[in-house]
């Protein structure tokens, strides 16, 4: 089964590289250190033991940061961080710079990983949620590196998708060291599919353990308050939105604009490469739309977030949020953020990939689901309208946020078990 799935994914690496260049006419990095891609890494820099992470993206990044600030603060290892996006790529180097080594995560072949094996040479791979590909996996089993699945998570949906290629799933799987999985939920799930249950460690989300830094905080009141002096009234917004989502937003804006003068949108979509897209819709629409890259706050209806890492701010100057990729079919994303600065949080029916999360949050009377556009006015409408409830659904949004804490400190736990 591996070797008909390493012919068939050999088969589409041009397909791979002519998508790479598409997605560069957007956004240009996607067409630079294609070399990473196929197993170049950069030299190592001392002799130290090197401990792997690999974070898909920007969420994986941020979730996992604390984690790597850890053992970087220790000092007893040479930190190397792989990712598969420009965005992720660029996220790890405005946190760290030079002190530690990053790349790309190769093709899964065996050639090229063999090669991302050989410069790396770790001492342990943590992988972030979950990310499995088979040859990946095999050459860590035979390399004999630990492979720890970190705030591991598996949706009914994804656990599907793995369940078509069963016995490939299970030899994946049965290279994994520990998971240490969000919930029972998901580690039944990994369980099923023939990770063994002795392996499995269900430790909550490590997202919880977030801190909002005092810097962040005094960026976050001077923005609010040079918003303030320029434009008065509630402020809402709507994060990690996709495409299909922006118009229901900028529809249920308008007409909420009309019972609410004063209401301003921070509109930031999850994807850099629809940031123009995203614009000359708000344009469109007759609002007077500031874009957040150009620095510049003065009278405005919509601010858009078209920059990278300033999400966790602009949460910090909103009065409640609206969690995207959930009036459409892509699962949410992370309530925990807006949760740890105390906003009430809004979502579409869409939250399977944090379900258990968004589950807590309602049943916490912190979060409304709105199945339709007119429900979600009507939740908006419910939070202009009655201060006591924006500010109750604040606070239990952080009562809930702080109840979870302690993930993190768990994982470090089993980190240096298995490093031990």
């Amino acid at each position: 089964m591996r070797a008909l799935y390493t012919l068939l994914f050999g088969a589409l690496i041009p397909f791979a590289l002519f998508r790479l260049w598409r997605r560069g006419s957007k956004t240009p990095a996607y067409r630079q250190r294609w070399s990473e891609r196929f197993g170049k890494t950069p030299a190592r820099t001392n002799n130290k033991p090197v401990l792997w992470f690999h974070t898909v993206s920007v969420g994986e990044f941020i979730a996992a940061r604390p984690l790597i600030q850890h053992y970087l603060a220790a000092g007893d290892y040479q930190i190397f961080i792989s990712c598969t996006t420009p965005t992720g790529s660029e996220r790890i180097r405005e946190s760290f710079g030079d002190d530690v080594a990053h790349s790309y995560l190769p093709y899964d072949l065996p050639v090229f990983v063999k090669r991302f094996i050989n410069g790396v040479q770790p001492s342990i791979f943590v992988c972030i949620e979950t990310e499995l590909w088979p040859n990946l996996m095999k050459t860590c089993a035979k390399r004999s590196i630990p492979v720890i699945l970190a705030n591991a998570r598996l949706s009914q949906k994804s656990a599907k998708g793995y369940a078509r290629f069963a016995s490939l799933t299970r030899q994946m799987l049965a290279a994994v060291s520990t998971a240490a999985i969000q919930n029972q939920q998901d580690a039944q799930r990994f369980i099923s599919l023939g990770l063994d249950e002795a392996r499995a460690q269900c430790i909550g989300n490590i997202k919880y353990d977030l801190d909002i830094s005092d810097t962040i905080k005094q960026q976050a009141a001077t923005l609010k308050h040079t918003i303030i002096t320029n434009n008065s009234g509630p402020t809402w917004i709507a994060a990690s939105t996709h495409k299909g989502e922006d118009e229901i937003i900028l529809a249920s804006f308008k007409t909420l604009k009309k019972q609410h003068p004063s209401l301003k949108l921070i509109l930031v979509p999850r994807h850099p490469e629809r940031f123009d897209d995203v614009y000359s819709l708000c344009v469109q629409s007759d609002f007077k739309t500031l874009r957040r890259s150009k620095n510049k706050i003065e009278s405005f209806d919509i601010l858009l977030g078209d920059t990278m890492g300033e999400l966790l701010l602009l949460f910090g100057i909103a009065d409640f949020a609206f969690i995207g990729g959930s009036l459409v079919n892509n699962g949410g994303h992370n309530y925990i953020e807006p949760a740890a600065w105390s906003l009430p949080l809004l979502s579409g029916s869409s939250t399977y990939n944090f379900r258990e999360t968004a589950e807590e949050l309602v049943n916490g009377n912190a979060l409304t689901i709105a199945d339709t556009d007119a429900e979600l006015n009507d939740a908006i409408n419910e939070l202009l309208t009655d201060d006591l409830r924006l500010k109750t659904m604040g606070e239990n949004a952080k009562k809930v946020a702080d109840k979870n804490r302690g993930a993190l400190k768990k994982l470090i736990n089993i980190i240096d078990q298995t490093l031990a």
